[in-house]
């Protein structure tokens, strides 16, 4: 499908994404906030994304331009070819890259256009160092070539990449932004009928990916310590993931009866329902998951990883940790839980807060920011 609009030049704003993943997380629907917020601006774009990928399909259901792509790994010379020639044809001025296998094949495509190269720019999303998979030091020439602008979603991420050797000129910090509105105007879920949560007990969850660094198990291990000051609890841990059995096998045998109910598509309604969000990552880019929870006025716990300390300010719009901590997190919670005037204050500067700041809205400007200063084109776009 083509790309909506016409180029006259290569400096022209015309934006080539790119996304390998096929499946569903937060980086996805940041990319699927950032064509809406372009196709409502007139800006032309086309998305490449992976042939029978998740953000295929929901691109197709908003209507948007949207080319399935077959990419086999971050070398895969066919869509190199594919992608160059789709860049020469359609004129783009911008190729941006979502995923770090899409920064590859970008990076490649656009090298071999000479004078009609376009700029690359790479979303950067995770807040470990770029040699920590790095083979015979490739990783030095993937960043340091063929890239106009890094575009991380927090400051702790920029920081990681200078400390890498990136020059700090070549990164744009752009915080990742969420549906406020519909957050905000989802209705509470059903939720706790659905767990069989008791009347008089609190619903405590952490809603996320089941990876290492999302930091569950320290959630699984801090259960009992807030059970056995405040027995009234419920704990949930809500997604899906490589490390879901394990987390399972841990609470059975700490004797802990946490729901996991899955991966749900309702998330803003769930977050509604819950006395305390819990976010405990040891490494985390940004954490879009918590400002969801921000906006669904949940007092939310969270730890000093990566990007959150962006969103989270200790003591304002939330309690923030230490990293691996299980009993630090512990207290947190039942201080909110024992303090529902103090965790309710929190909740409500949270989302004041995330409206300011961290709005969807606020994230594509401040891309199309980025743009305008690589392109040069400034044209007058649609709000």
């Amino acid at each position: 499908m083509p790309a909506s609009g016409a180029a006259t030049s290569s400096a022209y704003l015309k934006v080539l994404h790119l996304n390998t993943e096929r499946t569903w997380r937060g980086g996805e629907q940041q990319v699927l906030y950032l064509l809406e917020g372009l196709a409502a601006r007139g800006i032309p774009q086309l998305l490449v994304a992976q042939e029978g990928g998740v953000l295929v399909e929901r691109a197709r259901e908003k209507k948007l331009p949207v080319l399935p792509l077959r990419m086999r790994g971050e070398v895969d010379l066919f869509a190199v070819s594919a992608l160059r020639a789709l860049v020469k044809d359609e004129g783009f001025g911008i190729v941006h890259a979502h995923t770090s296998h899409a920064h590859t094949l970008g990076a490649l495509a656009a090298s071999f256009l000479g004078a009609r190269r376009p700029k690359v720019v790479v979303a950067r999303r995770v807040d470990f160092s770029i040699f920590r998979r790095s083979f015979f030091g490739l990783n030095r020439i993937k960043y340091t070539r063929g890239v106009d602008r890094y575009v991380t979603v927090s400051h702790a991420i920029k920081d990681v990449l200078v400390k890498d050797g990136i020059e700090a000129a070549k990164i744009s910090v752009v915080h990742s932004g969420i549906d406020v509105a519909k957050i905000e105007g989802a209705p509470r879920g059903e939720i706790r009928r659905e767990l069989a949560v008791p009347e008089d007990h609190a619903l405590v969850a952490n809603v996320a990916h089941m990876a290492d660094h999302k930091g569950q198990i320290y959630l699984v291990e801090a259960a009992p310590l807030v059970l056995a000051r405040y027995p009234r609890v419920t704990f949930a841990i809500v997604g899906d993931g490589e490390l879901r059995e394990a987390l399972e096998t841990r609470a059975r045998e700490l004797n802990v009866p946490i729901r996991f109910p899955g991966f749900r598509e309702d998330v803003p309604s769930i977050l509604k329902a819950l006395d305390v969000f819990v976010m405990p990552s040891h490494m985390e880019g940004l954490g879009t998951s918590v400002l969801d929870a921000m906006a669904a006025g949940v007092p939310v716990v969270g730890t000093e990883a990566g990007g959150m300390r962006e969103m989270l300010e200790h003591g304002k719009n939330g309690l923030v940790v230490p990293v691996r901590d299980p009993r630090a997190l512990a207290d947190a919670i039942v201080s909110l839980l024992e303090d529902r005037g103090r965790a309710r204050s929190l909740a409500e500067q949270a989302g004041r807060d995330v409206r300011e700041r961290f709005s969807k809205e606020a994230m594509v400007a401040k891309t199309i920011a980025v743009y305008e200063e690589l392109t040069g084109d400034s044209s007058p776009r649609s709000p």
